[in-house]
């Protein structure tokens, strides 16, 4: 099983934030794949359906940002999934919006979300990260992550998460490196 964890806060208030890229692509995911509706499980909201002849759960974490560990462990410790088989999808302010890094057994970058999955966890998991951009002003980023994208900014977001849909199959593989080739050739880079 691949367990695919999204990252945001619960609640309509955030359903548009910066900080709910991951929230916003599994929900797209789940839309695309026919994913069945989710349920209320480990502290949050989770589906599963065969995509690929892999069994795939999505994870929608309702504890809040800084606590996502919780509900992460409670599912990989109920279905036994290796550490290895976790991709975290997660919002990244130091990547220009829409564009994507993957990192593998690597450390938090002060993502808050990150530091409490490595503290239940360890870091050998995979993270895929979608650019937000960076605020003007350092003291506005807690306020930056929590603010809805801007018009422009949610058709770039939306963009990249069809090119991941396209490519889903390489991430159920954990084929990282033709992903981001994929990427980087649609992208025009």
């Amino acid at each position: 099983m691949i367990l695919i964890v999204g990252l945001g806060n619960p609640g309509k208030k955030y359903s548009k934030t910066r900080h709910n890229v991951g929230f916003m692509y599994l929900d797209r995911l789940k839309e695309k794949f026919e994913f069945p509706g989710y349920k209320n499980q480990f502290i949050g909201d989770v589906t599963i359906t065969e995509i690929f002849n892999v069994k795939v759960m999505l994870l929608k974490p309702k504890t809040f940002m800084n606590l996502s560990g919780q509900s992460v462990q409670k599912a990989v410790t109920f279905y036994k999934i290796p550490i290895e088989n976790i991709i975290v999808v997660q919002d990244d302010i130091d990547l220009e919006i829409s564009k994507v890094k993957v990192k593998h057994n690597s450390g938090h970058g002060g993502h808050n979300g990150i530091k409490d999955i490595i503290a239940k966890l360890g870091k050998q998991f995979t993270r895929i990260k979608i650019g937000i951009n960076r605020p003007t002003q350092k003291s506005d980023i807690n306020k930056f992550v929590l603010e809805d994208f801007n018009k422009s900014e949610l058709e770039k977001i939306v963009m990249i998460f069809e090119k991941l849909i396209k490519n889903f199959e390489l991430i159920i593989k954990k084929d990282f490196t033709k992903l981001l080739i994929n990427l980087s050739i649609k992208n025009g880079v």
